[in-house]
């Protein structure tokens, strides 16, 4: 199996580029973000690899980072959504954008990517939600004052940040960066003061 290739960025496609290792090309599917990162042919590059081995194929999946990858490899388990999709979706939306839409259970940030429609993107909540914690960039610590600590005001502070025109899962992520932050998560009124300086920063 091949875990990572390293050497010269040969040629740029539409979604792959061939990586020179050594006088052999290697053709790497690729998500839109991780082909925007790549600079010049030429230039070294490193991308972390997932092998598909099919009876009439061989393809190779690369990813600018290990937490993109597994991500890809998540996104696949769930019915419906193939190799394509997953890129689609890792193309549209960043691991931590990923990881705050499953823990806010996001919808609508999650069908902007092409491919998910509101059927699929309720399935990937359900069955990606609680597997994520590996992968999240969502302290642990976040998570119990979601859940346990004062679970009103943290809730209902997101919920005004949404009613303000913010997508769930940015009013999550600005909202769970003050609480970790801060001693006193009881008040509404000063998580969602705080939660709009950082979102407006």
């Amino acid at each position: 199996m091949i875990a990572k290739l390293t050497g010269l960025l040969d040629t740029i496609g539409l979604d792959e580029v061939v990586i020179d290792v050594g006088g052999v090309g290697y053709l790497v599917f690729c998500s839109s973000r991780a082909l925007k990162s790549f600079d010049k042919v030429g230039d070294p590059i490193t991308v972390f690899v997932e092998m598909h081995v099919r009876e009439d194929h061989i393809h190779l999946f690369g990813f600018i980072d290990q937490v993109e990858r597994d991500w890809f490899r998540l996104l696949t388990t769930v019915q419906g959504v193939g190799a394509k999709v997953a890129l689609a979706i890792l193309g549209t939306l960043s691991p931590d954008d990923l990881a705050n839409a499953m823990i806010a259970e996001d919808k609508a940030t999650l069908t902007r990517a092409p491919g998910v429609g509101p059927r699929l993107a309720v399935r990937l909540l359900a069955e990606l939600r609680e597997k994520t914690a590996d992968l999240n960039v969502v302290s642990n610590a976040m998570r119990s004052k979601i859940s346990n600590g004062q679970p009103n005001a943290v809730s209902d502070a997101i919920s005004a940040l949404v009613n303000l025109g913010y997508a769930r899962s940015a009013a999550f992520a600005a909202v769970s960066k003050i609480a970790q932050n801060s001693s006193d998560t009881t008040s509404v009124e000063l998580l969602v003061k705080s939660a709009l300086k950082e979102l407006n920063a």
